[in-house]
């Protein structure tokens, strides 16, 4: 690498001297290209590359909100005109007194605001040669008014007298629309002009906005909702306009660069950038030109680049050592906030406290770090932290001969090195320190002449005073990685040898993938395999192991689907019943059917009790199931239909000391009877309807070519070898799990007894119900009609995911009451939503009480 500098290229920092008194000179931050950043003094040669334009994602996540916050502001104006009135009438009575007391007319300083404010703001962007800020400004600023011209537009063309009234004021005795232009236009110009702290312009403009809508308010010149959504408005034009333009980077590079180097307390001879997985993504011809200038790094700073979502540059000092400097950047740092937060709503416990700012997040870093040092662990050593412009800086030791674990293939990785690896990390977790981030970029092995050497890098996202499950996760991860490496079996013997049998049999639970770091799940991806050869090899070491996977997710996309659909649902329904047609049936309905209904609903949990007592491999009283499966009911509210019995079901049984593999069997083989039962009910019921009922039920001939095409279609996908390969594999593992525990069934008659006539008084409890129902309304059909259409819904709310079928039952319900049962639509939706009440509303409190209560006595 050359000591002395080499010409800068187009927008690179030139050269200058020691001790120069006017700093170097750069080109306007708007217009600098991405391109090798090279001697910014004649004894420094700095090789960089310089991110031009940031898309900060702030800025997107601040324009959603904005437009949440205006479309909220709205609904509120046209729902709550009673507040927004009385708010505004409350200050109306300074308006009189205000008046006498300002010398400058409201107008005067509205037109002030108005006009200076952007003549100053854009004035400071052009001395500051900031011209792509100062148009993104201007645009911004266009922008807002005409979103608010657009507003106007649609209030005045499709709102209600209610919502043009809400966001009214009386000026001159009549109710006038109004959403302050300038208001909105100041808001989205000063918010893409720059920070307050950055801009002095700036930071009096919107104290002035602020003092002039307040009066503005005061004086009754607008309402409180028309400038909430002006404002609201203005911050979606900048905001957008920002993250769509991008903004001039606030990281230190160049001159500042060094700046913070030296307040860390070393003088640099060399810096140059070691690229990241970002850097190299980048498809910008100058950014792919200037990253394959950059000299080679060595293997160690590869992978910390690459585990790092930070700039990582190699700082070579004037007295001869090699550092290593993470530079942690503001716009960065918000992305990864915001990953953090994600995590830790939607998991429990996994991810660990999120840092709300950059210095903070650096202050974790460094305490981290130096807890590491001090309990002993092989950790590159923190000299120094330092700031400059947006960025922090952390000054560390570095590793040049180490290699990554990823670089290294199975053969190389021996037990020395494993057993080193495991005792690294027992020196963190006996100090009490997680490090909730193990990859296998982050393991660095040296090779000595004695033994090797294992350091463990990246603490940024550990934690001190860690809790039990955040240890259990460091474990599980390093499984993991070490099973990618070496191999299941050798990777779980190395963890049994350096951990006592209790810490090995933990990460059971945990061996999932949602558990495992990005760079980890990816391997894993690619592996499938990986896990369930672990599971399989922990259950062969210790067979009490459990391996059933732990509850770690709170919600996921499924979850947020559901609550989705269920929203539409009950909107849905709701919107389908007609009060006109069903008042009279509803005024001659007997309420001793509905009481009838609601007794059946309650004896159906009785039945699948005794179901899952008769499958059960361990004693069960008769009594407790039957609180399991009220206690089901209140689970449903958040669980589609089936999936909640069914795992409190597992629940108990894993808490009765059944293990995993034969719990998830038998409540396999429940539902599986459950279904059998069903079927076999129903063609019963088919055949004795058609013998004694004096009028005979006939499938309608659509429903019979439906059937038809479906067989057909089911027939012809299984002639490719694909599908009999996913069926087979979605199936096979179902049929391998129940066959054992149904040929044990089978040899006890009483289990099989007991089994059918609980599945039977299940569901014909909820078909004799829901025939309550009908006759409560003075409805009637055959008994194989109310069947029929009873399975229907019932098949529906185990399809669609939302919480206890609500919505795809009712509409299945409905909609087969009116085609099978030919009964009116609107008193069709009343039977159906009576059948709901009774048998899945009114039950939720019944199943609260069980929950508690079986939560109380250990049984869940």
């Amino acid at each position: 690498m050359p000591s002395t500098p080499t010409p800068a290229p187009d927008g690179a920092v030139g050269p200058t001297t020691p001790d120069a008194a006017t700093p170097p000179t750069t080109p306007p931050a708007d217009t600098t290209p991405t391109a090798a950043v090279r001697a910014v003094r004649p004894t420094v040669d700095v090789q960089d590359v310089r991110t031009p334009r940031v898309h900060h994602p702030s800025s997107l996540l601040g324009a959603a909100l904005a437009t949440v916050g205006a479309a909220l502001v709205v609904v509120l104006s046209t729902y709550a005109q009673n507040t927004t009135t009385g708010v505004a009438e409350d200050v109306r009575g300074f308006a009189d007194l205000l008046r006498n007391v300002l010398f400058v007319p409201v107008n005067v300083l509205v037109g002030f605001t108005t006009v200076v404010v952007p003549i100053a703001v854009l004035t400071e962007l052009a001395i500051r040669r900031l011209g792509r800020q100062l148009l993104q400004s201007v645009l911004a600023a266009v922008g807002a008014m005409l979103l608010v011209s657009a507003l106007y537009w649609t209030f005045h063309t499709f709102g209600s007298q209610t919502l043009v009234q809400g966001l009214s004021v009386r000026l001159r005795g009549e109710w006038t629309l109004t959403i302050p232009e300038y208001s909105a236009m100041l808001t989205a110009l000063l918010t893409v002009a720059g920070p307050r702290t950055r801009r002095r312009t700036v930071r009096w403009s919107w104290n002035l906005l602020w003092v002039a809508t307040g009066v503005v308010l005061i004086t009754a010149g607008a309402s409180l909702p028309g400038i909430a959504v002006a404002l609201l408005v203005g911050r979606v034009a900048g905001l957008g306009v920002q993250y769509l333009g991008g903004v001039d980077p606030e990281r230190a590079y160049g001159a500042a660069l060094l700046a913070g180097i030296r307040r860390a307390g070393v003088e640099p001879a060399t810096v140059v950038r070691v690229p990241d997985p970002a850097l190299e993504a980048d498809r910008d011809d100058a950014t792919v030109a200037a990253v394959a200038a950059l000299p080679p790094a060595t293997p160690a700073r590869r992978a910390l680049a690459r585990a790092s979502a930070d700039r990582l540059y190699h700082v070579t000092t004037t007295d001869g050592r090699d550092l290593d400097l993470l530079v942690f950047d503001g716009d960065r740092q918000v992305v990864g906030m915001l990953t953090r937060l994600w995590r830790s709503l939607r998991l429990r416990g996994i991810e660990g406290r999120s840092a709300l700012s950059l210095r903070q997040a650096t202050e974790r870093a460094a305490l981290l770090s130096y807890a590491a040092t001090a309990a002993g662990v092989r950790t590159p050593p923190l000299l120094s932290v330092s700031e400059a412009e947006d960025s922090m800086f952390l000054l560390q030791t570095g590793t040049d001969d180490a290699v990554p674990l990823s670089e290294l293939d199975g053969d190389d990785v021996d037990d020395d090195v494993l057993r080193e690896i495991w005792a690294q990390l027992r020196l963190a977790h006996k100090a009490g320190i997680a490090h909730r981030a193990l990859t296998s970029e982050i393991i660095l092995v040296q090779r000595t002449s004695h033994r090797p050497r294992v350091w463990i890098t990246a603490w940024e996202q550990g934690d001190v005073a860690a809790n039990e499950l955040a240890r259990r996760l460091d474990t599980t991860q390093l499984v993991a990685l070490l099973a990618l490496r070496v191999g299941a079996t050798r990777a779980l013997e190395s963890a049994a040898a350096a951990l006592p049998a209790a810490e090995t049999e933990s990460i059971g639970p945990l061996l999932q993938t949602v558990t495992l770091p990005r760079h980890t799940r990816e391997e894993m991806r690619a592996h499938k395999e990986v896990l369930a050869e672990l599971r399989s090899a922990l259950v062969a070491r210790l067979p009490e192991a459990d391996v059933q996977p732990q509850q770690l997710v709170r919600f996921g996309a499924r979850t947020i689907l559901t609550i989705l659909l269920t929203v539409v649902a009950v909107f849905v329904v709701l919107t389908t019943i007609n009060i006109r047609d069903i008042g009279p049936v509803l005024a001659e309905s007997d309420w001793r059917f509905s009481v009838l209904a609601f007794a059946l609903g309650l004896l159906t949990l009785v039945g699948a009790a005794l179901a899952f007592v008769a499958f059960s491999p361990v004693k069960l009283s008769v009594w407790r199931a039957t609180l399991v499966q009220t206690a089901a009911t209140f689970v449903a509210l958040a669980a589609p239909a089936g999936i909640g019995p069914a795992a409190l079901n597992l629940r108990m049984l894993t808490r009765r000391g059944v293990s995993g593999t034969l719990a998830g069997a038998t409540v396999a083989l429940v539902q599986v009877s459950q279904f059998i039962t069903t079927l076999l009910l129903l063609l019963v019921l088919t055949v004795t309807s058609g013998l004694h009922s004096p009028t005979s039920f006939s499938v309608p001939p659509a429903a019979l070519v439906a059937l038809g095409v479906v067989a057909a279609g089911v027939g012809i996908a299984l002639l490719f070898p694909g599908i009999r390969t996913w069926v087979q594999r979605t199936v096979g593992p179902t049929v391998r799990q129940t066959l054992p525990r149904l040929i044990e069934v089978l040899g006890q008659p009483w289990r099989l007894v007991l089994a059918v006539g609980g599945n039977v008084l299940m569901t014909m409890g909820y078909v004799l119900a829901f025939d309550a129902c009908l006759a409560a309304l003075g409805q009637q059909a055959s008994l194989v009609q109310v069947a029929l259409v009873y399975l229907t819904g019932n098949t529906a709310g185990s399809i669609v995911p939302t919480p206890g079928g609500v919505g795809a039952v009712d509409f299945a319900l409905l909609t087969g009451l009116s085609t099978i049962a030919n009964i009116n639509p609107g008193v069709a939706t009343t039977i159906a939503l009576l059948f709901r009440v009774l048998t899945y509303w009114l039950r939720i409190p019944l199943g609260w009480i069980a929950m508690r209560h079986l939560q109380r006595t250990g049984e869940l």
